[in-house]
């Protein structure tokens, strides 16, 4: 019996890239740490490559900027140690004051006031408050979720680091041996510009936006300490952090800030301090400093940098919501090299004409300028 040839393979197609998806969210705990580990590859190998061309071999060079990177980022965390403690401590304290005073948002709220305790029956007791309970039963499950998620996160970070030495020590011999499979030497050329560029652009985006954010840090917990709030330290670090996040991260960060001034102040000025202080330097940052830093070459569009922080927070949480912006960086190095993804490109670059023509003056046009035009390389097969 003949079989009928599948005329549509689109169906087929789609089932394959949603089991993708599900799996790839699924399989976090082994393709997270690969994932990050070759980013930072891209990163850190042309440090590894000018130390071999001083005469240190790959495996001394790699080890030496492993080494560089694991010595500056551990005496940060043992230096936030301290701070994180004694927050943890005062935890429970803080969460009774955050609860005080939301009984006083709530009593001025209709529908929302915690229940009374009618007249003439003081003796007894009061009624329950549906919000206290959950935040007591959330506060236990929350310690239970920290302490497995801190353990897991020990266990990923050494993996990660591990992953990282031995692909530091062997970025060339595995470049080379991918160059060396392609056949056409155009195509070889392509690979090699391609994985060339993401190494540039992930670098240099990354040593541009961790000065932002940190400069940004440590002007928080400046301003935090002049505040009052306590842990200014934390707090800048935290801001650093979340900054590395776009949107996503100084939304949710407005949020703390917001939570942690109504924890710690009575006076409603005092209370919108903290946020208004990370709103004013947010917005200075975000629309002045970072856009003469960061400079067109490494311009994304607004639209695919969200929807890439919402997809890969959504696969794989905070690690996802990191290393969206890089994953983005090293996708439209690709899109710029291959033909058939120059539409993705556009959609992924940001806009370097200015202001887009009419749509009327479009469909005068012929089919594929615009695209050809914004998309131009002479990389292109």
């Amino acid at each position: 019996m003949n079989s009928t040839p599948l005329h549509n393979p689109w169906p087929l197609r789609g089932l394959f890239a949603l089991a993708l998806v599900f799996a790839v969210r699924e399989a976090r705990p082994l393709l997270a740490p690969v994932l990050i580990a070759v980013l930072l590859t891209l990163a850190l190998a042309p440090a590894v490559r000018w130390l071999r061309r001083r005469g240190l071999p790959e495996t001394l060079g790699a080890l030496v900027v492993v080494v560089a990177l694991i010595g500056s980022t551990v005496p940060l965390s043992m230096s936030l140690a301290r701070p994180a403690a004694a927050w943890w401590e005062s935890a429970p304290m803080t969460v009774a004051q955050l609860l005080e005073q939301l009984d006083k948002l709530r009593t001025a709220i209709p529908g929302l006031h915690p229940p009374a305790v009618r007249a003439g029956r003081a003796a007894q007791p009061p009624a329950p408050d549906p919000l206290k309970e959950r935040l007591a039963s959330e506060g236990v499950t929350l310690t239970g979720i920290v302490l497995t998620r801190g353990l897991a996160f020990v266990v990923s970070a050494s993996a990660t680091v591990i992953l990282l030495y031995f692909l530091l020590a062997a970025e060339h011999w595995v470049l080379s041996r991918i160059v060396e499979a392609v056949q056409r030497p155009r195509t070889r050329a392509l690979v090699l510009g391609g994985v060339r560029a993401a190494q540039r652009e992930i670098a240099h985006w990354l040593a541009v936006v961790g000065i932002v954010n940190g400069v940004v840090g440590v002007l928080m917990g400046l301003l935090l300490w002049m505040l009052g709030l306590p842990n200014p330290t934390l707090w800048g670090a935290v801001t650093a952090v979340f900054c590395f996040v776009p949107y996503i991260g100084p939304m949710a960060l407005m949020g703390m800030l917001l939570l942690a001034g109504i924890s710690t102040f009575d006076s409603g000025l005092q209370v919108f301090g903290p946020m208004l202080a990370f709103c004013v330097v947010h917005a200075v940052e975000s629309n002045i400093v970072s856009p003469l830093i960061v400079g067109r070459r490494l311009s994304l569009s607004p639209v695919s940098v969200f929807l890439s922080v919402m997809a890969w927070g959504w696969l794989w949480g905070i690690p996802g919501a990191l290393i969206a912006v890089p994953v983005l960086i090293a996708l439209r190095s690709i899109c710029r090299r291959v033909r058939g993804l120059r539409l993705l490109r556009c959609f992924l670059e940001g806009d370097r004409r200015g202001a887009p023509p009419p749509l009327r003056s479009l469909l005068r046009r012929p089919a594929g300028t615009l695209q050809k035009a914004s998309a131009g390389n002479p990389l292109l097969p």
